[in-house]
């Protein structure tokens, strides 16, 4: 016992100090979890040497990070998911997966007779990383944009392909009809026995002890690992028991309670599982090296080729189709996980895990850098694509005739401040909406508008040759209502300077994101500057005002009757 703590210590500063160096060096933490396992581990310094202490590190945080993906998987969600999620889902998992099966048996990997190398390693090429996508786009704020939620759906539908898998996994060595019928209903007996339970018995107990965190903690603890045991005493995985534990949990109403109380415990446990796994690395040879790569070049291309085609054949355009593709280029961390169940059950090598670690390693470094600069690289690849001949959303849009007269007002960029705004003049002032023409590269606001006969043109305001086309310099009123960080590649203050060198004569309404701003936006040249938190403020004073005087229930009548009917493109 002595030493099992003695190893945790190690792995766990270990983890920490290199995490420290990750972050300065903007790097994914979880490659510094498996480079502080590597280095103390047994192919390093030597400092953690106990097999049985990697195996138990290894499968105790491997249950916990199964049981926290399962609670973030939102059911709902994925089953009022749109079709370019689950059509663009559907032709990324199982085509990548197909495909690299395909590729990976053919370069003399086996598939059968006990040995499943080309299929493990197809599975874990199709699988993309939850940890690395979710941390590049919150930093970014991209999380709640077109391709952010396209780009999180896809990753929901992979870990439910896994769980599909994770059924017949344990029976790969007898695939027998009669054995996989037996096996996939074990599952169904697990899957139902847990929702069952989480739906009528879970919310009774959580509720008698809400008020007692602890015990919400150890409840939530005590589902994992039942879960876990129950699978296993079905001649399941207890790291399935524990994924269908969190899916199960997750559909129940004190789910983001639960969630949030794990989540200190998801980290630690998360960090030994990355630890003990860099800990099973040994030093790279040629041959691993070498896989690794092909790995890394085969996962790039089949993102592409798997995710940006059935997203342009759905319509939305050159750039909303590729960005996904960018966001998706990595391995998974749940590649990992099956990569190490595989090697348990034998049904691949040392080699190949290893390979996959490796593969894992140089995809985050790249993606992270891709993903960072994701605006940038797609308008090159845009670029690249209409050269060769493939149509954008703008394609025909450049003139409108003889005869077109120009907007009177020109909106530069649409979100939810302009798409409330379209809601309200078409409720008070629909006049109005005949001067306005909007520019923007969201294919769901060219449709929405297009679809209510509003102008609007496909571009990219931060290229001037956009600003130029979309007659700027013919236009009375510019209006930016787009805040700096949903901004790609230019601020505020740099398109005024823009639309001012173009129209020196135009009124320019700007957006501003703090009170600092708009003295430069004055100064950039902008004729009025609006900051939401302003308006905000002054809702929320007469709200206050309004719960001081008992006036609550007519302010809320009167918002209701505003919302009421109200189409908005963004709702």
């Amino acid at each position: 016992m002595h030493g099992l703590i003695q190893d945790i210590a190690t792995c766990t500063i270990a983890a920490w100090a290199l995490g420290v160096v990750a972050h300065f060096g903007k790097q994914p933490i979880i490659l510094a979890y498996l480079a502080g396992g590597f280095l103390v581990g047994p192919n390093g310094l030597g400092l953690v040497k106990s097999q049985e202490s990697i195996e138990g590190i290894s499968e105790l945080g491997l249950i916990f990070l199964l049981f926290m993906i399962g609670l973030e998987i939102d059911l709902k969600k994925v089953m009022s998911s749109g079709r370019a999620i689950i059509g663009t889902a559907a032709v990324q998992i199982v085509g990548g997966a197909a495909i690299g099966v395909l590729v990976f048996l053919g370069l003399g990997y086996g598939i059968g007779g006990g040995r499943w190398d080309a299929l493990y390693l197809g599975l874990a090429a199709a699988l993309s990383s939850t940890v690395i996508i979710v941390k590049v786009l919150y930093d970014k704020r991209e999380l709640d944009t077109l391709t952010g939620r396209i780009t999180l759906g896809i990753l929901v539908l992979q870990d439910l392909f896994v769980i599909l898998f994770l059924a017949v996994q344990p029976s790969l060595n007898n695939l027998d009809p009669l054995v996989l019928a037996a096996s996939l209903a074990r599952v169904g007996v697990l899957v139902a026995t847990m929702l069952l339970v989480s739906r009528y018995v879970l919310p009774f107990l959580f509720a008698q002890v809400a008020r007692l965190p602890e015990l919400v903690l150890v409840g939530a603890l005590a589902w994992c690992f039942l879960g876990g045991e129950l699978a296993y005493h079905l001649h399941l995985s207890r790291e399935m028991g524990a994924l269908v534990a969190g899916v199960s949990l997750s559909t129940f109403p004190y789910a983001l309670d639960v969630t949030a109380k794990v989540t200190s415990l998801r980290d630690f446990f998360i960090t030994l599982f990355f630890v003990g796994l860099g800990m099973t690395i040994p030093i790279p040879t040629v041959a691993i090296v070498s896989l690794a790569l092909l790995i890394v070049a085969f996962v790039i291309v089949s993102r592409v080729l798997t995710t940006a085609p059935p997203l342009y054949a759905l319509g939305l355009g050159l750039r909303a189709s590729f960005i996904p593709a960018l966001n998706l280029a990595q391995v998974s961390e749940f590649s990992l996980v099956l990569m190490q169940l595989g090697l348990a059950a034998g049904h691949v090598s040392a080699e190949t895990k290893t390979a996959t670690s490796v593969a894992f390693v140089i995809l985050a470094v790249i993606s992270t850098f891709a993903m960072t600069n994701s605006n940038r690289i797609s308008r090159l690849v845009v670029k690249g694509l209409k050269r060769v001949g493939l149509d954008d959303l703008d394609a025909g849009t450049a003139s409108e005739g003889e005869g077109h007269k120009p907007p009177r007002i020109v909106m530069l960029g649409f979100f939810r401040t302009a798409s409330s705004l379209i809601a309200e003049l078409e409720r008070e002032d629909q006049a109005l909406l005949h001067d306005i023409k909007v520019v923007d590269f969201n294919p769901v606001v060219l449709r929405g508008l297009g679809e209510r006969g509003i102008r609007v043109q496909y571009g990219d305001i931060s290229q001037k040759e956009t600003l130029v086309h979309a007659e700027i310099a013919e236009a009375e009123i510019l209006v930016s209502t787009i805040p700096d960080y949903l901004l790609k590649g230019i601020t505020n203050e740099k398109l005024v300077r823009q639309l001012r060198s173009i129209n020196p004569k135009a009124i320019i309404i700007a957006h501003a994101d703090v009170i600092s701003d708009l003295a430069s936006l004055y100064e950039a040249g902008a004729d009025h500057v609006f900051a939401p938190r302003l308006i905000a403020g002054s809702e929320l004073r007469r709200i206050l005002h309004a719960a001081g005087d008992g006036l609550l229930d007519e302010l809320r009548a009167e918002t209701d009757r505003r919302v009421a009917d109200r189409r908005e493109i963004l709702a």
